[in-house]
């Protein structure tokens, strides 16, 4: 019913800057709520950034707040994330995720992994110093 595939993620040096891309075709897009999260050895999922079918609400880890950027296409039913001044610590497994309509503003801006049903296969992001 829904198949999210991401893209995007390689082996770039620290300071550098990758787009990941996640490709939603079987959504009605327009109405999930998305996000990114990423997972790295040994320890748990976490959030990295969530954003609303309307862009209108977003959140960022702490983490991430003012070197990654969450965006959507709404028309082209794809998300992004823009990671510029990558940090080794941002090597993971990152995750493309989807919830369904009804509640968008409130799941993007909780960010919480068990709000997200769909998920895709995840890209790598390694991050050498």
């Amino acid at each position: 019913q829904v198949q999210l595939v991401e893209s995007g993620g390689g082996l770039v040096q620290a300071g550098g800057s990758l787009r990941l891309s996640c490709s939603a075709a079987r959504l009605t897009f327009r109405d999930y709520a998305m996000g990114w999260f990423r997972q790295a050895p040994g320890k748990e999922r976490e959030r990295v950034s969530c954003i609303s079918w309307s862009d209108t609400c977003t959140t960022y880890a702490p983490s991430v707040k003012g070197r990654f950027t969450i965006s959507r296409d709404n028309a082209a039913k794809t998300l992004y994330l823009q990671m510029n001044s990558l940090k080794p610590e941002d090597t993971a497994m990152y995750f493309c995720a989807a919830a369904p309509p009804g509640e968008s503003c409130t799941v993007a801006l909780s960010c919480g992994t068990t709000d997200f049903p769909y998920w895709g296969q995840g890209t790598q992001v390694t991050v050498s110093s």
